[in-house]
């Protein structure tokens, strides 16, 4: 794995948690109200678990980058910021705007967007594949969160 490309892989993800935890706001009245079901986890379970699905990110998108060839690691890269600004919109399309709903769309596309790079990453470097799917299952999770949120709060 190249140095260069391990920074600049790092400083996107933490750009993305940054964006991410400013439109976050599990405080607010709005949310506080919100009817959740019992099996969510608290608030301050999330960030246990995205420091480290931020560092897997880190690792596994910093791999395939140096491990393809420049057309691959081009098109790697777009998946990868395209993955990362939904990632980081979600928080905002939630929190700040209030649309579970919307933010619920977003997340399927970001869901699609996490097989994509999945199966990108995978014929170059199946360890850096391999790093990205507790990502991809925290995600699927979280669908099924905002689903019921959604739900429960027409």
């Amino acid at each position: 794995m190249k140095g260069k490309v391990l920074l600049k892989t790092a400083l996107a993800v933490t750009a993305t948690a940054v964006a991410g935890s400013l439109g976050t706001d599990p405080r607010s009245t709005w949310y506080q109200r919100l009817k959740k079901p019992s099996w969510q986890p608290p608030p301050q379970a999330f960030p246990l678990v995205w420091t480290p699905l931020y560092g897997l990110i880190t690792y596994a998108g910093a791999r395939a980058v140096s491990q393809t060839g420049p057309e691959r690691s081009q098109a790697f890269k777009r998946a990868l910021t395209a993955n990362l600004l939904l990632n980081a919109a979600w928080p905002a399309l939630f929190f700040r705007t209030r649309a579970p709903k919307l933010a619920l769309a977003e997340i399927f596309v970001l869901n699609a967007s996490n097989a994509l790079l999945i199966r990108r990453t995978w014929p170059a470097d199946r360890r850096a594949a391999l790093a990205l799917l507790p990502y991809a299952g925290w995600t699927v999770f979280a669908t099924a969160l905002n689903t019921a949120i959604a739900r429960r709060n027409p």
